[in-house]
């Protein structure tokens, strides 16, 4: 049990009810009655980490488990058109999103599969057609700069063709 003749084991207990009160009082937040005692000491266990504390509900730190890419890192980049995840080897042109649904972050997943920092998060094919969408709409080039001129020779049959269908020619 807690030893509560501690002034500050009692404070965090009283602050880890408060805390627990509060957020069940929030009108978002759905959780069943058998919950509640877990929460309650996750709290008590945080506050009393923080302050500096051991917390006797806090367990021990698990092992580091060993994740077995579901393809090769050659398999997972062979087409330019998509990127296989080591996750569950299915195909995506982007994986952040993936990534995110599990929980990682892109450094997260390099580090997981011990894949190299420059290991792609994006299909080839995919990065090229929005770079090229970038560059076609003007993006990357310095403030003030003028725009190639092929684009102002467009503007300029583009006007010069609205005017003469306008005027009926």
């Amino acid at each position: 049990m807690t030893d509560h003749t501690n002034p500050d084991m009692a404070n965090a207990v009283e602050l880890a009810t408060e805390l627990t009160i509060a957020w069940l009082g929030n009108p978002n937040t759905r959780t069943d009655a058998e919950h509640v005692p877990a929460f309650l000491g996750t709290m008590h266990a945080a506050i009393v980490k923080l302050a500096g504390g051991t917390a006797n509900a806090e367990p021990e730190a698990a092992a580091p488990q060993e994740y077995t890419p579901a393809v090769s890192v050659r398999k997972s980049l062979a087409s330019s058109d998509h990127i296989i995840s080591m996750i569950d080897g299915k195909p995506y042109k982007t994986l952040r999103r993936h990534l995110s649904t599990h929980g990682l972050t892109p450094e997260e997943y390099r580090e997981r599969y011990s894949l190299k920092a420059d290991y792609p998060m994006v299909a080839q094919s995919y990065s090229e057609s929005r770079r090229a969408m970038a560059k076609k709409i003007g993006l990357g080039r310095k403030p003030g700069a003028k725009a190639p001129a092929a684009k102002s020779k467009n503007i300029r049959s583009a006007k010069d063709a609205a005017q003469a269908h306008l005027s009926g020619e």
